[in-house]
């Protein structure tokens, strides 16, 4: 599977403006979805759940509008459970309602999304969610299957059971927080194509001066100082905090793709040129020495 080295993350695409702050009105989403087709990001990572589908629906509408997607183009998505129901019957019908939108026969990557919420619904167990993955994978509807949520503990637990490509990670793996050193290690270690999602910390790098939001809930001070800090930093040596997070990703062999949602067109051009700027490793050792402490890390365990 080839991707490029940043996806964009589709989200914002279905318009959740209680997370981003702003609705994304459907044109202008179907829109943004086609200069993304034609842009060098060549992934768009969504899920069934996003915006109760409708984030799938508009990029499928996109696909339909420009003649259906480029062959070179990858779309991933994640079966979701509905209304506490996460069975395997269910993830047959996220499948089906995934394609359904999104005029795919084929999905070629498709993640168990978020198995940290949903542990009491069996998801390992014989003909639950994940069982009902691996048959659709031999079935030849779904290509890839992946892993993605948040808790590492959880994704660790996941991956043991050994039927996973991918595995995608949020926002433990970036400037202000390292939880997920030994997840990525051990995912390298094996092979595991590894997606690293969220690298703004759902925003707080983006602008530690707005809501000071981080991993979705109120950011610890301590999180908050140090990136006010990494923001002082970035303009000492001439670029911005989103660039130096992008690099922090971009830079890590262990890391294949970095995802970030993206919710206008403008934004595009501006994240091409954050890929392509160098910090030196002088800046990279000054980054370093304003880490917060690990107690203030969202997964502080060790190991």
């Amino acid at each position: 599977m080839t991707v490029s080295a940043v996806g964009a993350g589709g989200a914002p695409i279905g318009s959740m403006p209680h997370v981003f702050g702003h609705d994304l009105p459907a044109e202008q989403a179907i829109n943004l979805v086609r200069d993304l087709l034609e842009s060098p990001v060549r992934v768009i990572d969504t899920a069934n759940g996003y915006s109760a589908g409708e984030s799938e629906r508009r990029i499928g509408r996109a696909i339909s509008s420009v003649g259906g997607l480029p062959a070179d183009y990858l779309i991933a998505t994640k079966v979701d459970g509905q209304d506490g129901d996460y069975s395997g019957a269910r993830v047959r019908e996220s499948i089906r309602e995934s394609r359904q939108r999104l005029g795919l026969d084929r999905l070629p990557l498709v993640y168990l999304h978020d198995p940290e919420f949903a542990l009491d619904q069996g998801l390992d167990a014989p003909g639950g969610a994940v069982a009902v993955l691996v048959e659709l994978q031999a079935e030849g509807v779904i290509g890839a299957l992946g892993v993605a949520g948040g808790d590492v503990t959880v994704m660790h637990r996941f991956l043991d059971l050994g039927v996973f490509d991918v595995l995608l990670n949020h926002n433990r793996w970036i400037l202000v927080d390292r939880s997920a050193d030994e997840l990525f290690d051990r995912a390298s270690s094996e092979g595991i194509g590894v997606v690293n999602a969220a690298y703004l910390g759902g925003g707080l790098l983006a602008d530690p001066r707005g809501q000071r939001m981080y991993g979705y809930r109120p950011a610890r001070q301590a999180t908050v100082d140090a990136a006010l800090k990494l923001e002082a930093l970035c303009r000492e040596w001439k670029t911005d905090l989103p660039t130096a997070a992008l690099q922090f990703s971009l830079r890590d062999p262990r890391i294949h793709m970095s995802v970030i949602g993206i919710s206008k067109p403008e934004r595009i051009q501006p994240l091409l040129e954050s890929v392509n700027t160098e910090l030196p490793e002088q800046f990279w050792n000054a980054v370093e020495s304003l880490v917060p402490d690990r107690s203030h890390w969202l997964e502080s365990r060790v190991g």
